[in-house]
């Protein structure tokens, strides 16, 4: 059937809203884009909304999550993490699709004994698939004072940020046969929770509750990602909302390169990619890959 121009157009705009509905620009106030998930009676938020803190003691931990999922965007997140002697604990930003068969981009920072630095853990699932782990060392004390921590997720790659250098790069190689986390919505979180088993010297240091109780806090956040409606044709499409599936936005720019660099050299502790001993000496595939 063929259609009058003045229908086609009407279509198009029509298209064009969807597309803009399917985005958002938070709003800043926890209290009405997050719900609290876990232990409420540990989470406190100011009067205004703007701020948000947690706190972890023997009796339990907290967590906080959006109302919405998200298929693509970037996400920005204040953190000032727990000052003094914080062995044991962890504080997680991250993204998850809470599926069996999950997708998951994580921040972790993990405590340390006073005086030594924190080290930030950063981990990618695809398909229910980890050991993606990359480690460095902060090279700025993050319990003196707010610091920026994003994550960009695209159709092209994802970014690490911290205070907008990029930190780590995940690259879309599916074509290649690499997972990459593309089809399910994920929604954000943050967390405070008892990871002595683990997170410290690989679980040597334990907590010490006399040391607590113990407070992470959050604020200035951004969400500008394509909300999830159930059809990932807007998510995936390029538009001037979508900004983040745009070509400029497919690899590092020259000065973000540099920065990456400078990260890798002198504050990264650990890369799963040379593991060889985790992996038998069988890395996995993307390691041999382009990182941008």
């Amino acid at each position: 059937m063929k259609y009058p121009r003045s229908f086609l157009v009407i279509v198009s705009v029509l298209n064009l809203v969807r597309v803009s509905f399917s985005s958002v620009v938070s709003t800043g106030n926890f209290n009405k884009d997050f719900f609290v998930m876990w232990s409420p009676d540990h989470v406190n938020t100011s009067a205004d909304g703007r701020t948000r803190s947690m706190v972890l003691d023997q009796e339990s931990g907290a967590g906080f999550s959006s109302n919405d999922m998200f298929l693509f965007g970037q996400i920005d997140m204040k953190i000032k993490l727990i000052s003094g002697h914080s062995a044991g604990t962890v504080v997680a930003f991250y993204l998850t699709s809470d599926q069996p068969n999950r997708d998951e981009i994580d921040f972790e920072f993990l405590g340390n004994v006073s005086g030594q630095p924190y080290i930030l853990q950063t981990n990618v699932y695809a398909d229910g698939f980890d050991n993606r782990e990359e480690r460095i060392y902060l090279w700025f004390d993050p319990t003196r004072d707010f610091h920026s921590y994003s994550i960009l997720w695209n159709l092209h790659q994802i970014v690490f940020f911290v205070d907008s250098i990029p930190i780590r790069t995940y690259r879309n190689h599916a074509d290649k046969g690499v997972a990459f986390p593309r089809w399910q919505p994920m929604g954000v979180k943050a967390t405070l929770w008892n990871g002595d088993s683990w997170a410290t010297r690989g679980g040597h240091d334990k907590i010490d509750w006399s040391k607590g109780p113990f407070v992470a806090s959050f604020g200035d956040y951004k969400m500008d990602a394509c909300v999830w409606k159930g059809n990932p044709r807007f998510c995936r499409a390029e538009s001037p909302t979508n900004w983040w599936n745009n070509e400029e936005f497919s690899s590092l720019t020259s000065t973000q390169r540099r920065w990456f660099k400078w990260v890798r050299r002198y504050h990264m502790i650990y890369d799963y990619c040379q593991d060889n001993a985790r992996f038998q000496d069988n890395l996995p595939k993307e390691c041999s890959l382009t990182k941008y």
